[in-house]
């Protein structure tokens, strides 16, 4: 503000950057830094469970599944409507809450089990001969890409799910959760906001259903 009363040139354009609508930060690929569109591929570190943001350029060069550091993960989801599972055979499992993924880990030479957590993705142990069981009954899941893609079990309340889903739609449930949980029991807005990953994922996902 100037003596006279009047804003200096510097206070106005302070004053106009306020009421300008402000930019969203440009996405960029976590490999080359080249600018990403909101909807992009990802990749995944298998050996650090780590996934990463790609541009089309980048994703190209891990097309095929060598033994590189970086896996290239599908975009491919299907939902498994003859999935044979019992609630005793989930019981077995360990898992404490009504969600988990498995998927076959390479680095660790076996089959891993997370479940979203207010701490992140935590670890059960997965006894191997419940997982041989639901192999036996269930061939899809002999099918999943190592590393890349997982079983995803959604047994909220009284759902019944379970998808071939890419590894990062498993992490971003895990992100929704940690980053939501409110209190002891969540709250509202963060299960909302799975029900909504859930019903999203549901609608894009391919019907496999042999016992129709």
């Amino acid at each position: 503000m100037s003596d006279n009363g009047r804003p200096t040139s510097a206070s106005a354009f302070a004053s106009l950057r306020q009421i300008m609508p402000q930019r969203a930060p440009v996405e960029r690929c976590d490999l080359c830094a080249a600018p990403i569109e909101p909807e992009h591929q990802h990749l995944v570190d298998p050996e650090n469970r780590q996934i990463v943001c790609s541009c089309r350029a980048c994703a190209l060069l891990f097309e095929n599944q060598g033994a590189r550091k970086y896996k290239l993960v599908p975009t491919r989801v299907q939902l498994l409507k003859s999935f044979h599972m019992t609630d005793e055979q989930w019981d077995n499992l360990l898992i404490p809450v009504g969600m988990a993924f498995f998927f076959n880990s390479i680095p660790s030479e076996r089959v891993v089990a997370l479940y979203p957590s207010p701490a992140g993705a935590t670890e059960s142990l997965l006894p191997l001969e419940s997982w041989q069981y639901l192999e036996k009954d269930n061939p899809e899941l002999a099918a999943m890409e190592p590393d890349t893609e997982a079983l995803l079990v959604n047994r909220i309340g009284q759902a019944r799910d379970y998808f071939v889903a890419p590894i990062d739609e498993c992490y971003k449930l895990v992100g929704l959760l940690r980053a939501g949980w409110k209190g002891l029991s969540g709250g509202t807005e963060v299960w909302q906001a799975i029900n909504e990953f859930f019903a999203e994922l549901r609608a894009r996902a391919v019907v496999i259903d042999h016992d129709a």
